[in-house]
């Protein structure tokens, strides 16, 4: 399956500018089979000299959807796919660099099929998107803009689909040596988790997914980065194992990256974990809340990648459930705090509000980030069709996960249940993917006790 994606822009650098329009093709590789297109609000101002090319102004993306309220329908539309482009590294960038500002990490194999023209059809005059197309009869009435440019990128895939029907292995055919094809083809089509090792054994790189196969053959034709080169020309070796289902690949990988720190996970993990978000209850009964370094052995109940980051959300939370900003560690004084004055606190700061009514609102701010229970079980599918999968929760604490084959009795109780489970460190990562899970899953079988 391949994605067709085309985008317009506030600028060239994706560093600096923003999308200001997408549309995607879904392609099965004999024709399209799903699409999408919209404008986006770049919630940044358009440059005069972009509209003149593109045509797309501030007036027409001031009610167009933000990045962020399109990105799951992304995400899952091209999931499994092939990230396809005319000079695909511009478009992939982008939309890569518009997830990681969201905190996720798109991943996708490319294909370039202006780097594919090249090959595939040598002795052009030029292999620009505008003036291939016309020498191949592709009309595109619509340069420029997004549907226009993908509905054209679209009709030269196909062009080059007929010229080698195997398109995806052109890709493929400088891979390490050492790596034998059959471990590839051999790769489920299943959740998990899947391990790189190089020539010489060692583990660089430990991911998940919910289909192994699908996201390894994405690394091993991806041509992205600089350092997704250098990873896919180093892995010599697959390993994998089969979870069942997508919790427990993320809890599996997240234990293996921190206990093997391999090289191309390592610095990824640490960025992500330098500030915390904790609470705690001072000496008069108040709640509070603090932004610390992640390096206590207390878990946070969220982090964040700067301490401007973590304070900024602290604003936030201080608007909305009305806290106090000296108790929430924003406003340093032996009186009152900044917002008292202006009638924003209730003076929980000098004991006027008394810390029951205080503290529920406390409460109420940080409930997303806490487990509505504090002992319970996931219970989640299996590797195979009787065999179900366990999370336990105790205290609040994750304990670990394992499975349990339940052929011979459909009735397992939550002591059944315990013995099957596999002891796991828990730690702010795993609480965060159990909370994010939990959240996203209402439908998620949780057995209470």
């Amino acid at each position: 399956m391949f994605s067709i994606i085309d985008i317009e822009t506030t600028g060239l650098s994706p560093k600096r500018e923003k999308i200001t329009e997408i549309a995607i093709f879904v392609h099965d590789g004999k024709k399209v089979v799903d699409e999408f297109s919209t404008l986006i609000n770049p919630e940044v101002d358009i440059p005069y000299r972009i509209t003149q090319i593109t045509g797309i102004n501030n007036k027409m993306v001031k009610d167009a959807p933000k990045f962020y309220e399109v990105a799951k329908h992304i995400v899952e539309m091209t999931e499994g796919t092939t990230f396809v482009g005319h000079n695909v590294h511009f478009d992939y960038n982008f939309v890569r660099k518009e997830f990681r500002e969201l905190g996720y990490d798109y991943q996708r194999k490319v294909i370039c099929t202006a780097k594919l023209s090249r090959k595939l059809l040598p002795g052009r005059r030029s292999y620009s998107l505008g003036k291939l197309c016309p020498e191949l009869g592709i009309e595109n009435p619509h340069r420029h803009r997004a549907f226009g440019d993908a509905t054209a990128t679209t009709k030269l895939f196909e062009i080059l689909m007929k010229v080698e029907k195997n398109i995806e292995a052109v890709s493929l055919r400088e891979l390490n040596t050492s790596l034998d094809r059959e471990i590839i083809r051999k790769l489920p089509h299943e959740p998990g988790v899947y391990y790189f090792y190089d020539d010489e054994g060692h583990l660089i790189y430990v991911g998940k997914s919910k289909s192994i196969h699908d996201r390894v053959m994405s690394h091993l034709s991806n041509n992205g980065t600089k350092r997704a080169i250098e990873m896919r020309n180093l892995i010599a070796d697959i390993g994998y194992e089969r979870t069942g289902n997508e919790l427990i690949a993320l809890l599996l990988e997240s234990d293996e990256i921190k206990k093997h720190l391999p090289r191309f996970n390592r610095a990824q993990r640490r960025k992500n974990s330098q500030w915390g978000l904790f609470y705690y209850k001072d000496e008069n009964g108040y709640l509070r809340l603090k932004i610390d370094h992640n390096d206590r052995e207390e878990l946070p109940l969220t982090t964040f990648n700067s301490h401007q980051a973590a304070k900024n959300h602290v604003f936030t939370l201080v608007e909305a459930f009305t806290l106090c900003q000296k108790l929430c560690g924003l406003f340093d004084t032996k009186g009152a705090c900044f917002h008292y004055n202006l009638k924003q606190c209730k003076g929980a700061c000098i004991g006027e509000e008394p810390p029951s009514t205080y503290n529920t609102r406390v409460l109420q701010a940080i409930e997303p980030y806490r487990f509505e229970e504090s002992d319970f079980m996931v219970v989640g599918k299996g590797r195979n069709d009787t065999e179900k999968s366990v999370v336990l929760v105790e205290n609040g604490t994750y304990r670990g996960f394992g499975y349990i084959d339940t052929a011979f009795d459909q009735n397992l109780g939550p002591d059944d249940l315990k013995c099957c489970v596999q002891t796991y460190d828990d730690n702010r990562d795993i609480q965060q993917i159990l909370r994010s899970y939990l959240k996203q899953n209402g439908s998620t079988q949780i057995l209470r006790f």
